[in-house]
């Protein structure tokens, strides 16, 4: 077993779970189904094709820069702007850098790390307006899933680490199953598992999600920050 590694990064990101009708949410960090469809759209497969491949990868993510939730109050009228088409609130990830990680068939984790260099269809964060801004992929590591997530270095942008001082308490949600048993502390469950993403019946199914917590940090943080004194300033006044 390998372990691919993902650096999912982007100006917004929407993973939502429970989105219906007028309200779509997000959840505070990649889903499982959004990103096994991400890996999909990269290896170039439709809505349609059989994704139960993907499906026996272990998944996990670490929250090294958790970003702020924001909304869109978004109205849209048809193309002769005669007629409202019903208001919605759209909720985005702003700001949010994620290392997630699949565990699974080093020949298999091979073919997703290219596609994903050279995808067929276009990459994004959970809604096609949330390109990545950078390559997703970080590459393979000979690991479990728990000991790549907690051994990568910190993802986050210079200026949140140099912010925390060099230092900080990252979350870490991971499948169950992935964790060794005398390492599990608390569980819970999320319904984001793809069974299919066929439009004409979307099955999703359950996982149990540990959560962990690890200390990340850059040994040699960037000691000028021209904008420190004015960011100190600004969070006493």
């Amino acid at each position: 077993m390998s372990v691919l590694l993902l650096r999912l990064a982007g100006p917004m990101q929407a993973w939502g779970v429970t989105s219906r009708f007028t309200v779509r949410d997000t959840e505070p960090a990649p889903t499982k189904s959004g990103v096994i469809g991400m890996l999909a759209a990269a290896v170039g497969r439709r809505r349609t094709d059989p994704i139960e491949d993907l499906l026996s990868l272990s998944f996990g993510v670490r929250k090294d820069q958790p970003g702020s939730v924001i909304r869109d109050f978004h109205t849209a009228r048809t193309l002769d702007g005669k007629t409202s088409m019903p208001l919605s609130n759209r909720y985005y990830i702003a700001d949010a850098v994620f290392l997630a990680g699949i565990e699974g068939d080093h020949s298999l984790l091979e073919g997703l790390n290219e596609a994903l260099r050279r995808p067929v269809f276009p990459l994004y964060l959970g809604r096609r307006s949330c390109p990545p801004t950078q390559p997703v992929s970080l590459g393979l590591r000979p690991a479990p899933l728990l000991a790549a997530l907690q051994d990568e270095p910190w993802q986050a942008s210079q200026w949140f680490q140099t912010r925390r001082h060099g230092a900080f308490k990252a979350e870490v949600l991971i499948d169950q199953d992935a964790v060794p048993v005398t390492e599990r502390r608390s569980a819970y469950a999320s319904r984001d598992v793809p069974h299919s993403f066929d439009p004409r019946r979307r099955d999703y199914g359950f996982r149990q999600v540990e959560r962990q917590w690890v200390e990340v940090g850059n040994a040699h943080p960037d000691s000028h920050d021209p904008m420190a004194e004015l960011e100190e300033a600004q969070e006493c006044s």
